[in-house]
């Protein structure tokens, strides 16, 4: 158990408190809104604190002094800072994670580093977005993609359509499609169930399947395995936010961008950022300046307003328009849930995006990453195994003789170069990177302490 405290009751803070109150840690949460607080405390098993994040007596009355861990993610950059500076001068907190916006920050290495504000890690929601939208842009039938590995190995979910190679047959049966490229299914989701893969495990029209494989030959894996969807070129991106700023910047690269932006100001601003992507002036929910503009030409088109009932509007219309791809960016989890029938093609809870930066560095064990999967419901995470025979309880050994917890699925290895697709006949060694995926939350601490060198170890 960790002493934690989160500074800031927001989509990102209450999702934080909600993951890492789940695994019995002490978590004291500290906002200035008593009312988001006690909603808070209700449904969670947690300590509140009302007051200002940033003044030394708040922290105090929160129980700083033997704090392991502070998380400041308030909506103020400032108040974060700040707060990392407090934590680490006055209570010698050991770690320190501040959420930081502001490009001007972000610009210099050096206000948002250790030696200023002394803060271990900083997460930018705005830009994890980003790239999380930008590698679905890779694989346009994905609903989701991950990366391990530095990049090198990724995790793809994807919806089982009737015209599918896989549908009907036994997972078994995958190498005889692959051919020379390598990948594993490391779960199945049907009808919300977890299902763990098995060779005689059947695919089923509708299922939501996760494959992993290297990332160089994961578009030969998703060519062979199921009918592509058109490449995407045309996109429409509404809203003028800090989300889709940065989202324009990476995909006017290359492709054809449109940002269709309601306030005069902001539209000016992110036309004077943007040398390659057309700002429009108008609103995302005109359906005549949306036919306009032909929405039925666009590939994709990406609902990224501040705004989570403009989101669902937009997108239902451009859906119905005929965009060809939908994505909706919302920040209440409970609408996320709502839209899960709603026929939007990918609908991306910002707090869910962000989480799995954040638990990389609450992990017991040595987790470089962390993606939260399902709105939390599981995971995926890239432990790196230590130690020998005698201290570990997997090092030298195969894969078939570890006692892998239930729910708990080992789908790669990489070792230096090199990226294994686990087998049992693989062996385990010092030094790897092993890639898990976890169905079931419950055991995630069970895996942990499976992967965790013991004291004998120097």
């Amino acid at each position: 158990m960790k002493k934690i405290i989160i500074l800031g009751a927001g989509e990102v803070g209450a999702s934080v408190a909600e993951n890492l109150a789940s695994e019995a840690n002490d978590i004291t949460v500290i906002d200035r809104d008593a009312a988001r607080l006690k909603e808070l405390s209700a449904r969670l098993d947690l300590r509140t604190v009302v007051g200002n994040a940033a003044h030394p007596s708040v922290l105090k009355e929160a129980g700083i002094e033997d704090c392991e861990l502070l998380i400041a993610v308030t909506e103020v950059d400032e108040v974060n800072m700040i707060a990392c500076k407090i934590a680490a001068s006055l209570f010698s907190v050991p770690k320190r994670i501040a959420r930081i916006r502001s490009v001007e920050y972000l610009a210099d290495e050096r206000l948002s580093g250790e030696a200023l504000f002394a803060i271990n890690h900083v997460i930018c929601p705005e830009q994890i977005v980003a790239d999380y939208v930008e590698r679905l842009v890779s694989f346009p039938e994905a609903l989701q993609v991950l990366e391990f590995a530095e990049g090198r190995v990724c995790l793809v979910a994807v919806r089982a359509r009737a015209d599918g190679l896989m549908v009907g047959f036994p997972i078994a049966d995958l190498h005889h499609h692959l051919k020379d490229a390598d990948a594993r299914i490391v779960c199945v989701f049907r009808e919300g169930r977890a299902i763990t893969p098995e060779g005689s495990t059947i695919i089923c029209t509708g299922d939501e399947v996760f494959f992993l494989s290297e990332t160089s030959v994961m578009r030969r894996v998703m060519q062979e395995l199921r009918k592509m969807d058109h490449p995407v070129e045309q996109v429409m991106i509404a809203g003028g936010s800090d989300t889709a700023l940065r989202l324009a910047k990476d995909l006017q690269i290359d492709h054809h961008v449109k940002m269709l932006v309601l306030d005069p100001v902001r539209a000016q601003d992110n036309a004077a950022a943007l040398e390659r992507t057309q700002v429009l002036l108008g609103s995302e929910n005109d359906s005549t300046l949306l036919k306009s503009e032909n929405i039925d030409k666009v590939d994709l088109f990406v609902a990224a307003t501040g705004n989570d009932e403009r989101n669902i509007i937009a997108s239902l219309l451009a859906k119905r328009l005929g965009a060809r791809r939908v994505i909706s960016l919302i920040h209440q989890s409970a609408f996320v849930d709502l839209l899960e029938d709603s026929g939007i093609h990918s609908v991306i809870g910002l707090a869910d995006a962000t989480i799995g930066t954040i638990l990389s560095h609450v992990r017991m064990a040595d987790v470089t990453v962390v993606h939260s999967l399902r709105r939390g419901a599981a995971e995926a995470l890239e432990i790196v195994v230590h130690g020998d025979r005698s201290s570990s309880a997997c090092i030298d050994r195969r894969v078939d003789q570890i006692a892998w917890p239930d729910g708990s699925f080992l789908g790669a290895i990489v070792r230096g170069t090199e990226v294994l697709m686990a087998h049992h006949s693989h062996s385990i060694q010092d030094g790897d990177h092993l890639i898990i995926f976890v169905s079931n939350k419950k055991v995630i601490h069970q895996v942990e302490r499976l992967l965790q060198v013991s004291g004998l170890f120097i």
